[in-house]
């Protein structure tokens, strides 16, 4: 594949602007590091506890503000970390050239690095759209609102929530002063709603490097040590689509443990020799009073122990999957006493 990267068609994004001002001479690194989430400040803490120099680092993100990092580098200072990088904020990349090293915002402007690492993510809601669906949900306080999508945004019906599995929505109907009243289903039903919340996944931001380093499964395809088709640019975090030592095949996974792992071993493997990354598919997430976590695949044939009534006042349930003769993947709503079982057979497969 030719190391051509990239001649892509420049992109609406907001215009430059810097949290700490860069002259021209400054905009060459050492490490460049693309994005502003979860997988780009683990990789900035990651470089600044293995003592980069001043200068050597600088990571550009399009979102105005640095709360991610703010809440990730608890233990490294945010002023120990401006000592030894600068922080772009609000500047969008249009196009990237690996033949010669740099990057170029949608304001024209170019940053020439030795090393770049991708940690662009995922589509999500950034903090004016947040502030907005905040607003919205106060001002139809008392209202009907419907939630489109079957993750963990909304569920359980004990909670007030009815839950419509196998149901496509296919348009809104609004009042004169263009507010959402009902919403259609394909099946031809009409559901009241004062606001809709669409939460129906996410898409990982590879736009900017399409046809220009080798992809699968929706993400950008690296080895096991997260490095691209293209040399010295590595992907992390949602992005990227890695091998799995456990499964033998290759995945991408969304989720802030392996944002944070991978990010952390793809600056390792800069810094010095360590080993392929080895990751046991992992998730956990909390709704309403619950809370829970996952290893693994949930493949093969599933059992079901513990206490998973409704009704119930201490849940105390799980699922394991047994594929071939062995525990492929454990499910467990986590309780203290049940930490212990879940993690000896969670990991007893690794």
């Amino acid at each position: 594949m030719e190391n051509s990267l990239l001649k892509t068609p420049k992109t609406e994004i907001p215009s430059a602007k810097s949290i700490e001002s860069v002259s021209m001479a400054e905009k060459s690194f050492k490490y460049v590091i693309l994005g502003g989430g979860v997988a780009a400040g683990y990789a900035a803490r990651e470089f600044a506890k293995h003592g980069v120099k001043l200068g050597e680092v600088a990571l550009i993100s399009k979102e105005a503000v640095r709360i991610i990092l703010f809440a990730i580098c608890w233990y490294i200072s945010i002023a120990s970390l401006d000592m030894k990088m600068h922080f772009c904020s609000s500047l969008g990349t249009s196009s990237t050239k690996s033949r010669f090293k740099d990057l170029t915002s949608s304001a024209g402007e170019t940053f020439k690095y030795q090393t770049l690492i991708i940690a662009t993510g995922s589509t999500v809601k950034e903090i004016d759209e947040a502030d907005a669906l905040v607003a919205a949900i106060k001002a139809k306080k008392n209202s009907k609102a419907v939630v489109v999508g079957g993750g963990y945004i909304g569920y359980y019906t004990n909670k007030g929530v009815n839950v419509i599995k196998g149901a496509l929505v296919v348009g809104f109907e609004t009042n004169e002063n263009g507010e959402v009243k009902n919403m259609k289903l394909k099946d031809g039903r009409v559901l009241e709603a004062d606001i809709v919340v669409v939460g129906v996944g996410a898409k990982p931001l590879t736009q900017l490097f399409k046809g220009q380093v080798e992809e699968d499964k929706g993400g950008i395809k690296t080895d096991a040590f997260f490095k691209t088709s293209v040399p010295n640019v590595y992907a992390v975090g949602d992005v990227a689509t890695f091998p799995t030592k456990m499964y033998g095949d290759i995945r991408r996974v969304e989720h802030v443990d392996h944002a944070r792992k991978s990010a952390e071993h793809a600056v390792k493997v800069e810094g010095k020799s360590v080993g392929e990354y080895e990751y046991l598919p992992f998730f956990y997430s909390r709704s309403f009073d619950l809370s829970w976590q996952f290893y693994g695949d949930n493949v093969g044939e599933s059992v079901v122990f513990g206490d998973s009534s409704p009704a119930s006042s201490s849940h105390k349930f799980g699922s394991y999957w047994v594929k071939d003769g062995k525990v492929v993947g454990v499910f467990l709503e986590i309780n203290s006493v049940w930490f212990h079982y879940y993690y000896l057979v969670s990991t007893s497969f690794k």
